[in-house]
């Protein structure tokens, strides 16, 4: 007795099935897991970035202040007073702040590990966020 090789010619399909099923379900995986992360990180960077500015748009000159009463930013003091938050907040992270009159302009670099996407060696997600902040002193308008 011969079997008959068209009733076999199925053989292991459902395995080649199940295996491209597999890489399309981690690959789903990854994009939900870190993609979310990749999100999260973003909007990381865009609050640290807008928090260093506003701390470096806090640093008034007060001699102008005191000499013609206007309020302008100390660039020094500002630069200082940015960088330091940048590496107070969380894990020391990397930016640029630039002081242009009283505009504060900080640029971020966030960096997350990732967790799926790792296993097809793309280890980490680097995302960056930028901020402006400007130095704004009391009422101008009518009435003031």
């Amino acid at each position: 007795m011969r079997r008959d090789s068209r009733v076999w010619s199925d053989s292991g399909s459902l395995t080649l099935m199940l295996a491209v099923l597999m890489v399309a379900l981690l690959a789903l995986a990854g994009l939900v897991i870190d993609g979310g992360r990749k999100l999260d990180a973003t909007q990381k960077a865009y609050a640290i970035a807008q928090e260093a500015a506003r701390a470096g748009a806090g640093q008034v000159n007060t001699s102008a202040v005191y000499r013609s009463g206007t309020f302008k930013v100390n660039p020094a003091q500002a630069q200082a007073a940015a960088q330091t938050y940048l590496m107070n907040a969380g894990y020391g992270h990397s930016g640029r702040v630039t002081v242009t009159g009283n505009r504060i302009t900080v640029r971020v670099q966030v960096t997350e590990r990732t967790t799926v996407l790792s296993l097809i060696g793309i280890s980490k997600i680097t995302v960056s966020g930028t901020a402006v902040a400007s130095l704004v002193s009391g009422v101008t308008g009518p009435g003031s």
